[in-house]
């Protein structure tokens, strides 16, 4: 599937004035974009020297009841357990999923938070605290949906084997993806039916599989001192549970520190009661299948300072676990 050109669709000034004037509270605000992946993010500064994180949504990427389930999701959170999470702004009409028309007729759709303090860990140096927490978060969050009585319509996308290493994947066909070379693809497809095998043997029972953030890597986090908040829940989906922790360590999978890691991550989840952490076995199956689908999202969202970021030598690397993921195993115990 060709990754469509709305993709890239730029926000004009009218667009942003349309949405500032669905909230009182950004009367007089200026914008300034922090933020371009799926969606527009931009910090609103206020006259009353309040900030504001406005989420412009991209057009046909995730529908308006999917987006209503996300917040909904995402105040429940807040309300029933203490994951620190961001929560939305009603507007003018009391709803916090806010629409404006643009200038050719279309409409965007836009969620209004809190501008939080903290900022993305750099990845630098020892993460193991960090992801200590993030295991505990996930363990905390993986409960909560297992128990949380969702509400009627909810909608949210699924994330399995073959919404990601299809052709017609949900971030694009990671056969496409520049880098990826006649002999690489060879080793990747037969890395795609092996994983397509053994996650089919590892099924979708309710123990295993849920509702999860899909999307709980560094840079949707906020760090101050020791207070780490939890943001960006616009991926969150119906996936394995083992799956938070394959995102976690996006783009850092080549890491020389990944089992300590994966051991911070684990010892995190098992201190959440009656919580226990996936085998080593699932966990890099996890991040084989997370590898692939940031593979498909470079080749697709190109456009995007995070894809060029990461895109040097992302294809090789992932070669390079994929041969070891092949052997038997990605990283030692």
């Amino acid at each position: 599937m060709a990754w469509p050109d709305y993709a890239v669709m730029p926000l004009s000034a009218q667009d942003i004035a349309a949405a500032l004037a669905l909230w009182p509270e950004l009367t007089g605000g200026t914008a300034r974009l922090v933020n371009h992946s799926e969606n527009h993010t931009f910090r609103i500064d206020t006259p009353a020297r309040r900030s504001f994180s406005l989420r412009i949504h991209r057009r046909f990427y995730q529908s308006e009841a999917a987006i209503r389930s996300e917040l909904d999701w995402l105040t429940a959170i807040a309300r029933e357990t203490d994951v620190p999470v961001p929560q939305p702004i009603p507007g003018l009409d009391g709803a916090v999923l806010q629409a404006f028309a643009t200038p050719d007729g279309g409409q965007r759709l836009a969620v209004l938070f809190p501008f939080l303090p903290g900022s993305e860990p750099d990845g630098a140096g020892r993460l193991d605290d960090l992801f200590t927490t993030l295991g505990r978060y996930a363990a905390m969050l993986h409960h909560h949906a297992r128990t949380w009585a969702r509400p009627a319509g909810f909608e949210r996308p699924t994330w399995q084997a073959q919404s990601i290493l299809a052709p017609d994947g949900l971030w694009g066909d990671w056969r496409l993806s520049p880098d990826v070379d006649a002999q690489s693809r060879v080793v990747l497809e037969s890395l795609s039916d092996r994983l397509t095998e053994r996650l089919a043997a590892y099924g979708t029972g309710a123990d295993r599989f849920g509702l999860i953030h899909a999307d709980m890597r560094l840079g949707n986090l906020l760090v101050e001192g020791d207070h780490v908040t939890l943001i960006d829940f616009d991926d969150c989906g119906f996936c394995w549970f083992a799956y938070d922790f394959a995102a976690a360590i996006s783009f850092h999978e080549t890491r020389a520190d990944m089992p300590a890691l994966r051991a911070a991550w684990c010892a995190g989840y098992a201190s959440v009661p009656n919580m226990t952490p996936p085998s080593a076995e699932v966990l890099e199956t996890m991040a084989m299948l997370r590898r692939m689908a940031l593979l498909a999202w470079i080749g697709s969202h190109g456009e995007t300072q995070l894809a060029q970021t990461h895109r040097p030598g992302f294809a090789a690397g992932t070669l390079e676990l994929a041969q070891r993921y092949m052997r038997g195993r990605i990283w030692p115990d």
